[in-house]
């Protein structure tokens, strides 16, 4: 049978748990066998659409380049995941009319809490005025209002909330469900959670 192919969309404000939470699902869809690519924003921008800057037209244009991406990775049977701020909801809904098989995630995180973790410093410049068009502080983020997913980052262990996203994926039939078992026995939970710590996300 052919290997049916899907687009999760992973979107929220900068440091919402989007990249943390697409790795745990890319691990768990490579672990049933999935073909799968992951579209990082800050990776696809400094190389599908490196030159753009942070203007709405521009942010609109990388949005397409990663959408358009995930339209053919999908319709080839492979489990795109893309993590972009995305903050547009048109544009998000282009996306999911042209890829059809579309399972939105919003990772909804508050403001104030965004700021406390700031791990790369941006909220703080962003809200000194340092940093200019900064998503969610001196430029829009429009939440979805329709997502498929949504995961509460402040309140949910990224665990939990992949846990959410496969258990959407078994429920739409892109994911056939496991066995008897959960899907992460405690061994392999304290594999994702050792190879996160290594990669600075824990």
């Amino acid at each position: 049978m052919e290997e049916k192919g899907f687009t999760i969309w992973f979107t929220g404000l900068s440091g919402s748990g989007k990249t943390t939470i697409s790795k745990l699902v890319e691990e768990e869809l490579r672990r049933r066998g999935k073909k799968v690519e992951v579209l990082d924003g800050d990776v696809v921008r400094t190389n599908l659409s490196k030159g753009l800057g942070f203007s709405k037209e521009d942010r609109d244009i990388n949005i397409r380049r990663i959408g358009f991406v995930c339209h053919l990775l999908s319709r080839n049977g492979v489990a795109a995941l893309a993590a972009a701020i995305s903050p547009y909801r048109e544009i998000r809904a282009e996306n999911r009319e042209l890829i059809g098989d579309f399972v939105e995630v919003f990772c909804d995180c508050p403001l104030e809490v965004l700021v406390e973790r700031d791990v790369k410093g941006l909220y703080k410049k962003a809200l000194a005025g340092e940093i200019k068009n900064f998503t969610g502080v001196s430029d829009p983020y429009e939440e979805p209002e329709a997502a498929e997913v949504v995961c509460h980052t402040e309140r949910e262990t990224p665990q939990e909330s992949a846990g959410k996203v496969i258990a959407k994926l078994e429920e739409r039939g892109y994911l056939a469900p496991p066995g008897a078992e959960g899907v992460y026995s405690a061994e392999e939970e304290e594999k994702v959670r050792k190879r996160l710590e290594a990669l600075g996300y824990m």
